[in-house]
């Protein structure tokens, strides 16, 4: 398996994204950094999973375009954009009793042709890929039987046995404990470092998107407030115009990235003691 796939260049011009009615995003314009982790933040409702579900061609433009390496994702067909970017939805559900290397297995689909079995090449990209997220032991587990951790790390192998070199990642981290949303981001992050993926994932959580992530992008109403690494992002003038938080923005030990402690919403009633 070749984990170092080249480089993808993703971007938006003008983009427009809506489901019924208004558009949630209007005019959008995005460039996607190569090979870095990217994170999108912002409060619920303001677009973050549009954009992502627009990055991956899961939703049409209204207007505008996403382009792979200058060419509008239109022009791309299904199969070809299913090697070049995974998508990984919010909560993604898969048929009773499936096991671990049954779904991994699925990843492959978009390599095969028609009348093509799987291979021998399928099977050793498979493990390399249950070998990249340590879950190789559990190759012949039901789904049903892993953790929410091990059951994300599933997930992220199969985007892996598609050997693409984008990978969309939509709340990766939803319904795990905090155990196991750390453990899944350090998964990501290795990825990224070992194998030159680009990632760009949606996060609640502001300072575990500082700990784990190059870029952030902060969302509000369909639209970019700010983009940049994360201490030029996740600043207590951001925090306030984006999620209305008044916060305290400090150093992290470690690394030195932002870490927000929040002091209250703005027009929140002061709390009595």
């Amino acid at each position: 398996m070749n984990m170092s796939t080249p480089q993808q260049g993703l971007r938006a011009r003008d983009l427009s994204l809506g489901y019924e009615g208004a558009d949630i995003i209007s005019g959008l314009t995005l460039d996607v950094p190569d090979a870095r982790v990217t994170s999108i933040i912002g409060p619920n409702g303001c677009g973050k999973s549009t954009l992502l579900r627009g990055l991956g061609r899961l939703l049409n433009p209204r207007s505008g375009d996403v382009l792979l390496d200058g060419i509008p994702l239109r022009e791309h067909s299904t199969r070809h954009i299913a090697t070049r970017i995974s998508v990984l939805p919010q909560a993604p559900t898969a048929p009773s009793g499936l096991t671990v290397a049954d779904l991994v297995s699925r990843g492959r689909h978009p390599r095969q042709k028609w009348y093509q079995q799987f291979s021998a090449s399928d099977e050793r990209v498979v493990e390399a890929a249950l070998e990249a997220t340590d879950i190789l032991e559990l190759a012949d587990s039901p789904l049903e039987d892993l953790s929410g951790g091990q059951r994300q790390r599933a997930w992220i192998s199969m985007t892996l046995a598609q050997e693409t070199g984008i990978l969309l990642l939509d709340e990766p981290t939803t319904y795990l404990d905090l155990a196991h949303q750390v453990d899944v981001l350090e998964l990501v992050r290795r990825l990224y470092r070992e194998h030159h993926r680009t990632v760009v994932m949606v996060l609640h959580d502001i300072s575990l998107a500082a700990r784990y992530s190059d870029h952030i992008i902060a969302m509000k109403d369909g639209a970019i407030v700010a983009q940049g690494t994360p201490s030029e992002v996740i600043t207590p003038e951001c925090l306030l115009e984006v999620f209305g938080l008044d916060a305290h923005v400090v150093a992290e030990p470690t690394e030195g990235r932002p870490h927000v402690i929040p002091l209250g919403t703005v027009g929140a009633a002061p709390v009595h003691t």
